[in-house]
């Protein structure tokens, strides 16, 4: 199919994420502060959105705590810096199995919890955007699943739907695009969906643009997406994303480098990103369109 260019561009910053790179950057935040301070400078620098995991402040370990999730979100929405506020809910369902012999049970590192905990901080915090993983998968690690099933899934996106949270549908294969739609045709999620296109996550859909282009063309015209790929070719899919028709997603979540041998901050991930988009001719949207593009109601600091 033709490819019809974005026009009005929305940035993500994934600011910290969950996987074990507090120790491979400085840069990396992990106190809610931390997380906060790097979310709004994100923002000021042209991110619409900022994606938020949170980390154990010491350790740098990726956590489920709801203190955290509060204090994270108190401190963007007090702010001076508007942005669309986007937490994770892919927590929680992490098998990791035993040896090849012995697979069972599972052992250390294995977190599942049930979908009501899952989305828990979601209940409380009420973000306007939260993350749905739209499927399971083997994730980078030998013995590591990714574990979302079906039943989950629908339980999750109702609770989401039902707290007037829109829901992120994570892709990261064609299969879980299949499965969203089912989700949407079903009445769980609400249409027009969002979605965010992960690329190169092993071991999801490989990152070459024959396979992105296959996640593009199986997402519904109406339905609004964005894309983003790992590492060294984050900047790449910037392009690639608004070249296809969709918005963009960079952070220290999925790459560390400015460029060789330079360690990058979430701020001048985003601003290298609005350079790209804007010298292809596109316009970079604030948190007030996105607002009005995908039907999100701000929510005001607690008083």
């Amino acid at each position: 199919m033709p490819l019809t260019m974005n026009q009005e561009v929305f940035i993500t910053c994934a600011v910290t994420g969950s996987g074990s790179t507090q120790d491979r950057s400085p840069h990396v935040p992990r106190s809610p502060a931390q997380i906060a301070e790097s979310a709004i400078a994100a923002a000021r620098a042209g991110a619409a959105i900022v994606h938020c995991h949170v980390r154990e402040p010491e350790s740098g370990k990726p956590s489920r705590d709801l203190a955290y999730y509060r204090e994270v979100t108190e401190r963007i929405r007090e702010s001076e810096t508007d942005v669309v506020l986007n937490l994770t809910a892919g927590m929680g369902g992490d098998i990791v199995f035993g040896p090849t012999e012995h697979p069972m049970p599972p052992i250390a590192g294995t977190d599942m919890i049930g979908a009501s905990e899952r989305v828990q901080h979601i209940a409380e915090c009420l973000p306007e955007i939260c993350t749905l993983d739209c499927g399971t998968m083997n994730f980078a690690e030998a013995d590591y699943v990714m574990t979302n099933t079906p039943g989950m899934l629908t339980a999750m996106g109702s609770m989401m739907t039902h707290l007037g949270v829109k829901p992120e549908i994570e892709a990261f294969d064609t299969g879980h695009l299949w499965y969203a739609k089912q989700l949407v045709k079903d009445g769980v999620l609400d249409a027009p969906a969002l979605v965010q296109l992960c690329m190169g996550v092993p071991w999801g859909a490989p990152d070459d643009l024959n396979t992105f282009m296959a996640m593009v063309n199986n997402v519904p015209e109406d339905w609004t997406f964005s894309a983003f790929a790992l590492g060294r070719n984050q900047m790449a899919y910037v392009a690639a994303a608004v070249l296809a028709g969709g918005n963009v997603r960079v952070g220290l979540e999925d790459n560390l480098w400015l460029g060789k041998g330079q360690l990058a901050e979430n701020w001048q991930l985003v601003e290298r990103a609005g350079t790209i988009i804007e010298n292809m001719g596109a316009r970079i949207i604030g948190p007030a369109e996105v607002r009005e593009k995908l039907g999100l109601t701000k929510r005001a600091p607690k008083a």
